[in-house]
């Protein structure tokens, strides 16, 4: 329970980050342009997005995209449960099979002719990280043809796993002390997931995250004006730009999130706890640690 809240909360800040804008970025960390070229030779892909060294993302020249993720663990015990995890996900879409060279283990597949959304993919195991690599073609099978090319891009990129952003044990923008009355300290890891993110999280799977991304003034103001399931509250003493959010009716209602903003960067200071909590969609609480993660922008 506690990695698959992990990983939904790894996604919940990829979502976030991948839906501004992304500027041309030159290479991704874990293949280059070469080692892509030869091992599908038949596409031309063009890195659209390096995702802050935790992953990256292409765009095919008939409008199909790539995308490339690396997820750390703590341990190889971890790992391996995430691991599971994702193969389970992976063969509820398609039928799967074993991949060999490609790290400790990896499985592969690819959607079924009639299926909505065509995919190809690959899930592999190396030690504490697990990369997967997916293709979602447009107006084509995904087909062997497909997945063939795909593996080899697994095998390239499975090497280079160690150069992803994410670090445990230490963060720029969250420590232990931000956790004191959200978090069981005794059980606290804290990993820094990308040059703009951190996230803590306990035994039980209550979580904070902090996530910084490059927005415009004007793109906040419409934020805070949008219509959502939750209920929002400004926050002056952050500046005009902050405001809260909390008892959402949809999502997770104990969770409680912050938005501040200066010079360029909005930074999400989020609490989400798996249960109710004696913090649960508490605004004011959560504000010191807004206060910490503003003074730091």
């Amino acid at each position: 329970m506690r990695m698959i809240h992990r990983l939904f909360s790894c996604l919940v800040l990829f979502l976030a980050i991948a839906a501004v804008p992304a500027r041309a970025a030159e290479t991704c960390p874990f293949i280059s342009a070469k080692e892509l070229a030869g091992a599908m030779p038949a596409l031309k892909w063009s890195l659209i997005s390096n995702q802050d060294g935790r992953g990256c993302i292409y765009q095919g020249g008939r409008g199909d995209t790539m995308m490339l993720t690396v997820f750390r663990n703590p341990d190889k015990d971890r790992a391996k449960e995430l691991y599971a995890t994702f193969v389970k996900t992976l063969g509820e879409r398609m039928p799967l099979s074993a991949v060999s060279g490609i790290g400790d283990e990896g499985q592969g597949g690819t959607s079924a002719a009639g299926a909505q959304r065509q995919e190809a993919s690959v899930v592999a195991l190396s030690g504490d990280y697990i990369l997967q690599i997916s293709v979602y073609p447009i107006g084509r099978r995904a087909d062997d043809a497909l997945l063939g090319p795909l593996t080899d891009v697994a095998r390239a990129a499975i090497g280079n796993v160690t150069k992803t952003s994410e670090r445990f044990g230490s963060c720029e923008r969250l420590t232990p002390a931000d956790a004191d009355g959200f978090l069981d300290k005794s059980t606290l890891t804290v990993e820094r997931t990308g040059a703009g993110s951190c996230m803590m999280f306990d035994g039980e799977a209550n979580t904070m995250v902090v996530a910084v991304i490059a927005i415009s003034r004007d793109t906040v103001v419409n934020m805070m004006k949008r219509a959502g399931p939750c209920q929002h509250v400004a926050i002056p003493e952050f500046g005009g730009e902050a405001f809260g959010e909390h008892s959402c009716t949809k999502g997770n209602g104990n969770a409680v999130n912050i938005y501040v903003w200066k010079k360029g960067r909005q930074a999400s200071i989020l609490f989400a706890p798996v249960k109710p909590h004696p913090e649960s969609g508490s605004v004011e609480r959560l504000k010191a640690v807004a206060g910490r993660v503003y003074g730091k922008l």
